[in-house]
């Protein structure tokens, strides 16, 4: 009786590229870690004491650190990296502008690999950041703002994952050998 050949599974097509440092998961974190830190940082600096100064140097430096260990292609980083950065600076405006979170988050579907039909959890973002507007009007509520929309992006970034996955399934099946058959 022939043997079955185990169907591959998936993977993250970022842990499939060739690292000069570092494992992919230590990466990963770190990057991500980084990223968050450096954008809470920056959006808890201001003008009035030297410790707020040093987080509007710190943050985004943080940032920059994060997407440069991210695992991915080299200018998928850059390219992220360089909108996420600009985009930033609206945070220091308050709740308000929390939509520029978007590019930080199209910046993570492109440093991801994410396929474009993924790109429709996009639309989550801006509708999480006008309800934080909505729901913490003043830059005095930023740190809340910002726990609403962390965790939209968060889901959202678990949804284009999810929509990754099946987009991959999909294209498996129909590339599949007829039901029965053995690969060689």
């Amino acid at each position: 009786m022939p043997e079955r050949v185990a169907a591959p599974a998936w993977r993250e097509p970022a842990s499939l590229l060739p690292l000069r440092w570092g494992g992919y998961r230590s990466r990963l974190a770190g990057g991500m870690l980084l990223i968050v830190a450096g954008n809470v940082a920056f959006a808890g600096g201001g003008g009035t004491t030297w410790f707020s100064n040093a987080l509007l140097v710190a943050g985004p430096l943080a940032h920059i650190a994060g997407w440069i260990v991210l695992p991915a292609a080299g200018w998928r980083r850059i390219l992220a990296m360089s909108g996420a950065n600009l985009a930033m600076i609206f945070l220091l405006t308050g709740p308000a502008w929390l939509g520029a979170t978007t590019v930080h988050f199209l910046g993570w579907l492109l440093a991801r690999h994410r396929p474009l039909a993924s790109y429709v959890t996009v639309l989550f973002v801006p509708v999480a950041a006008m309800v934080a507007a909505q729901l913490f009007p003043t830059y005095r509520g930023m740190l809340g703002a910002l726990a609403l929309v962390g965790g939209v992006i968060v889901a959202s970034a678990w949804a284009a994952r999810a929509v990754h996955v099946a987009q991959w399934r999909l294209r498996r099946g129909r590339n599949a050998q007829p039901s029965g058959a053995v690969a060689p």
